[in-house]
C-alpha cells in the first residue's frame, strides 16, 4: 500500500453516470487535501467532461479509460468475465495493486462476483459478507451479511462476526463490539437449525464479545454493535429497513402540508428535522463493504448522488488508513475459524 490511500472508482456504475461521481471526488478531495489519490474508470470522454462540470480539472484525479460498462440487468457472473468493463478494468487495477480500494454504484450481483473472480478471499476467509451500516438510538450498528450469501454455514457467520467486529472496532471506534446473532427470540431455545447450530460456536469463539441471540428490533434500540445473520434474511432486513425509512420521512412531509399550523410550526423544528434526516439518510454513508475478498472492494446504491460518493469516498479511506483486513485475517486465523 502507498502512504497515500488511492481509491479507484466505476464511474459508470450508478444511475447517473460520471457526474455525480466527479462531483462527489472533488468534494472529497478539497476535504482531505493530499491525503487521497483517486482514479475514475469509464468512458474517458464522459468523465472528462464531467470533471470540467464540476470544476475539477487540476485535482489529483486520474482516469483510466473502459470502452463498456456493466448493465443493471446483467448476469452477475456473465459481466464478472468481462475483462473490458470498466467494472473490470478497476478489479484489475486492485489485483495490480494499483489501487488500495475501490467503489462500485452499479450492479451488486456483478460487483460481488467480480470481486470474488478478480480479488479472491482473504486467507482463512470461507464467504465475504456485506455489511451494512444501521443508524439507531445509540451509535449505529453494523448488520451482516445482507446479501452476499443467501444460504450459509454455521462457521460462516462466525466469520461474519469475526470480520464485522474488526470493521467496527477498527473503522467505527468500537473498543469492545457487542456481537448479536439475528433471531425471532432472545432466549437460546429460540430461532431455526443456522441460529440453533451457530450459537455455541459463537459463545466458543475468542476476541468476541457475544452478547447471545438478538431480535429485530434490537437493530434499532443499539442492543449491539454488530448482527450477523445469513444473506437472505439479512437483504430482507436491509430492503425492509430502507422501506421503513422512506415511509416515515414521506408521512412527516404529507402530515406538515396538511394544514398552516402544522407548517408554521415545522418552521421551528427544521434544525431538529434536518438532524433527524441526515441520521436516516444512506447518502451520508455512502458504501457498504465487502468483507473477506483479498482487497477493499465497497459496494453503493444505484441511485448515489454527490454526498453518497464523497461519504463513499472517505469511509474507504479509513478503510484502507486502519488495515481492516489485517485485522480481519489475524483474528480469523487466530481463532481457527473455517469453513468448506
Amino acid at each position: 500500500m502507498s502512504t497515500v490511500p488511492r481509491i479507484g472508482i466505476d464511474a459508470m456504475g450508478g444511475d447517473f453516470g460520471p457526474g455525480p461521481v466527479a462531483e462527489g471526488a472533488a468534494l472529497a478531495l478539497r476535504e482531505r487535501p493530499g491525503r487521497l489519490r483517486l482514479t475514475l474508470v469509464g468512458d474517458e470522454s464522459e468523465i472528462r467532461a464531467a470533471l470540467r462540470r464540476a470544476r475539477a480539472e487540476s485535482l489529483p484525479i486520474e482516469v483510466v479509460h473502459a470502452a463498456e460498462k456493466v448493465e443493471m440487468g446483467a448476469k452477475a457472473m456473465v459481466a464478472a468475465r468481462k475483462s473490458g468493463t470498466s467494472l473490470g478494468v478497476l478489479t484489475q487495477l486492485h489485483k495490480d495493486q494499483k489501487l488500495d480500494a475501490i467503489f462500485s454504484a452499479g450492479n451488486t450481483g456483478a460487483v460481488v462476483a467480480t470481486a470474488l473472480l478478480g480479488l479472491g478471499r482473504l486467507e482463512g476467509v470461507s464467504r465475504p459478507a456485506l455489511a451494512a451500516f444501521f443508524p439507531n438510538v445509540g451509535a449505529g450498528t453494523i448488520a451482516l451479511d445482507v446479501g452476499a450469501n443467501a444460504e450459509c454455514k454455521p462457521q460462516y457467520l462466525v466469520q461474519f462476526a469475526h470480520m464485522g467486529s474488526c470493521y467496527a472496532r477498527h473503522l467505527l471506534g468500537r473498543e469492545n463490539p457487542r456481537v448479536g446473532l439475528l433471531s425471532i427470540g432472545e432466549e437460546d431455545s429460540k430461532g431455526n437449525q443456522l441460529v440453533q447450530e451457530t450459537l455455541p460456536l459463537l459463545r466458543g469463539a475468542k476476541h468476541l464479545n457475544f452478547i447471545g441471540n438478538v431480535e429485530g428490533r434490537d437493530l434499532f434500540q443499539g442492543t449491539c454493535d454488530v448482527i450477523v445473520t445469513d444473506g437472505f434474511t439479512g437483504n430482507v432486513l436491509l430492503k425492509t429497513a430502507e422501506g421503513a425509512a422512506a415511509f416515515l420521512g414521506g408521512s412527516v412531509r404529507n402530515e406538515i402540508k396538511r394544514d398552516l399550523l402544522a407548517m408554521f410550526g415545522s418552521l421551528f423544528m427544521m434544525p431538529a428535522l434536518g438532524r433527524l434526516k441526515r441520521k436516516l439518510d444512506w447518502e451520508e454513508y455512502g458504501a457498504v463493504p465487502l468483507l473477506g475478498v483479498n482487497g477493499g472492494c465497497f459496494i453503493g446504491h444505484g441511485a448515489s448522488g454527490t454526498r453518497a460518493f464523497r461519504s463513499a469516498i472517505h469511509t474507504m479511506t479509513t478503510f484502507v488508513e486502519t488495515r481492516v483486513n489485517e485485522h480481519i485475517r489475524e483474528e480469523i486465523q487466530s481463532d481457527h475459524v473455517t469453513a468448506a
